[in-house]
């Protein structure tokens, strides 16, 4: 056999930046950060321990894992921390803080009407301060005077947005390391997950149970785990064996008690290659509806139980969730978060041509 038949694909080598399915990934994952929530949103018991960590956890730090990959690459391609910081903050903040809005103006009162509730007298001011006290991205404030209430999970509107504080902080790590330099040492990203993984460790035993302690290390070590991918993806082979292996190692690993202990690097490596992998032009998704769906699921599903649709089941309460988060997401895309893009870009091309007239002087 010739040399090169022994040649396997590596990561490097598969990635197509302008055509990769991993915003299909992020949507698959949103939608099972849905259904996870469909069980606590209709009243029904968690289902065993190795699907509750694998959907439960498994959706959220998927994302973190992709993140850790894009936005590594991101920084690398232009280490420049007043364009890096600005199309981080255009990506996340805008559609945000519309969510925050339209939650506190449109879904929370639909949600007191449909469960035939009388609005609490303190409810405008409350509104006014969920949103302004949970605009810096930090949660503070779940509900909006009592509400929701006459639903299996009471008292809280949005469960999921209290990630994007944690996506911003590694955001604000990965431009630390930038600007220092350590990004470009081999062993940092090496150390910050072995360091990561420790603390993953000390709060299974115990040890840690300190909150920013806990999350900081469950997060820090997906988004490092998808930040090694991207520095040895020269190494990586990029083969469906792989990850079939990688998603067997994943689903064993559920049967610990914290399967990211040995499932970090393998999950990161699924999700991440199977989105390299996949070139169906279809599946590119240009137009990207999971953050959008990830920031109104929780919203919608309290206006669906509201409305006394918890009793449906979960199937069925699951599928009604998607179909019309999915629809305000796509409305969330169209309307602020391309727009929000456009800018960016729109900005960057201007620096450009600027550059480009003084060259010429």
């Amino acid at each position: 056999m010739s040399k090169t038949q022994y040649h396997v694909q590596t990561l490097a080598e598969t990635f197509n930046p302008k055509l990769n399915a991993l915003n299909a990934v992020r949507l698959l994952l949103a939608i099972s950060v849905i259904v996870w929530h469909s069980f606590p949103l209709t009243g029904q018991p968690r289902p065993a321990p190795a699907v509750t960590q694998l959907l439960g956890e498994g959706g959220v730090d998927g994302f973190f894992a992709i993140s850790g990959f894009l936005i590594v690459s991101s920084w690398m391609r232009r280490p420049q921390w007043w364009a890096y910081l600005k199309a981080r903050a255009l990506r996340i903040l805008p559609a945000f803080w519309v969510c925050l809005i339209v939650t506190a103006v449109v879904i929370a009162p639909l949600g007191v009407l449909l469960s035939h509730q009388a609005f609490p007298h303190t409810y405008v001011a409350d509104a006014a301060s969920y949103v302004v006290k949970n605009a810096g991205l930090r949660i503070t404030e779940v509900g909006i005077a009592g509400t929701p209430t006459n639903v299996p999970y009471p008292g809280v509107w949005n469960g999921s947005l209290w990630t994007l504080w944690w996506e911003f902080l590694c955001y604000l790590g990965v431009l630390a390391l930038g600007l220092t330099r350590l990004i470009r040492l081999r062993l940092t990203m090496p150390a910050i997950f072995v360091a990561c993984l420790m603390g993953v460790v000390l709060a299974d035993m115990g040890a840690v149970n300190n909150f920013y302690l806990v999350n900081g290390a469950r997060f820090g070590l997906m988004f490092a785990a998808g930040a090694l991918i991207y520095q040895f993806q020269h190494l990586v082979p990029a083969r469906w064996s792989v990850v079939a292996s990688a998603a067997g190692l994943t689903a064993a690993a559920s049967l610990l008690p914290d399967y990211r202990v040995i499932a970090a690097l393998p999950l990161a490596y699924l999700v991440i290659t199977i989105g390299a992998r996949v070139k169906v032009r279809r599946l590119r998704l240009s137009n990207d509806v999971s953050y959008g769906t990830y920031i109104y699921a929780f919203p919608l599903q309290q206006l669906l139980a509201s409305a006394g649709l918890y009793v449906i089941g979960v199937p069925l309460f699951a599928i009604a969730a998607t179909a019309i988060t999915l629809a305000v997401a796509s409305l969330s895309w169209y309307a602020i978060e391309k727009p929000a893009m456009r800018l960016r870009r729109s900005r960057a091309r201007t620096s450009e041509a600027a550059r480009a007239v003084l060259d010429r002087v």
